[in-house]
């Protein structure tokens, strides 16, 4: 009998669940997530066509190109919500169809270009959803000082009680902002973070990604704003029709010639007059 009740609790034990492992410290410079020969497409039509990128540890990665490149797709197949048609895609080194949904969850986290919640959570319920990876692990102990963390450094303690609901959408963009920030995975894919909000937030929310890839994290934003991806950003993927026209640093993909041709609209690139970093304007006539 003893023998009958020990195999019983051996075949229970083997339908619970692992919990997942998260991941080790990246090295600097460590690949990520990459893209290989990335074929996507939506609606019928090709979105990406044969895209390669790579993702580092401690850099910032800015995705650039006019409406209806595929800066969002891509960002969307990096993160594993937009499915790749070919080619392949990888976190971590693995292609993203061999992870868990859980264990994504602690190896990327994703902003989308909006936030909406159908029930009225109060903003620092919110923000503790990015927390959500971690539940039941020994990490759980660090959610309330994640969360405290997230919310300073998005500037957003001061609404904490307030319904996400009733925010504007600049709030509510720091406070998604916020959830992702908390989530803490090493590898940050953020859609149009600035698109929502004034001057001051842009820049501090481009800051943060900065810190965020200083402190190890790699970190992939949409950016439409060239100057800001020319102050912020370690590299650039311009893309074009669905296809990488350039990757490289700011001042290898930000050449007048080449931008004047992606966006169809003659630009200037001159440099800021205190710390030469690369603004692009368009080129108007006096």
């Amino acid at each position: 009998m003893r023998g009958t009740k020990t195999a019983g609790a051996g075949r229970l034990l083997r339908l619970v669940p692992s919990r997942p492992v998260p991941p080790p410290p990246a090295a600097p410079g460590e690949v990520l997530a990459e893209a290989e020969g990335v074929r996507v497409h939506l609606g019928g039509r090709p979105v990406l066509d044969g895209v390669d990128v790579t993702v580092h540890a401690g850099e910032v990665l800015a995705l650039a190109g006019p409406n209806g490149a595929g800066k969002s797709t891509l960002l969307g197949t990096l993160a594993a919500d937009v499915p790749a048609g070919g080619g392949v895609v990888r976190v971590h080194g693995r292609p993203v169809t061999r992870w868990s949904a859980p264990e994504l969850a602690l190896r990327r986290a994703v902003l989308p270009q909006s936030a909406s919640l159908s029930f009225p959570f109060p903003v620092e319920e919110v923000v503790r959803m990015g927390r959500a990876p971690w539940a039941g692990s020994d990490l759980a102990a660090e959610d309330d000082a994640a969360v405290a963390e997230a919310m300073a450094r998005t500037e957003v303690t001061g609404f904490a009680g307030r319904p996400f609901s009733a925010l504007s959408g600049g709030e509510r963009a720091r406070v998604a902002l916020a959830r992702v920030l908390a989530q803490r995975a090493p590898l940050l894919l953020l859609d149009e973070p600035t698109a929502a909000l004034d001057l001051r937030h842009q820049e501090l929310v481009l800051r943060l990604c900065r810190e965020r890839a200083r402190a190890g994290d790699a970190v992939v934003v949409v950016l439409h704003d060239l100057s800001l991806a020319a102050a912020y950003a370690d590299r650039i993927a311009l893309l074009r029709r669905g296809r990488i026209a350039a990757d490289g640093s700011p001042a290898e993909v930000l050449a007048e010639g080449l931008l004047s041709e992606v966006y169809d609209q003659p630009v200037e690139v001159v440099p800021h007059p205190r710390t030469e970093a690369l603004l692009v304007v368009p080129r108007r006539e006096p």
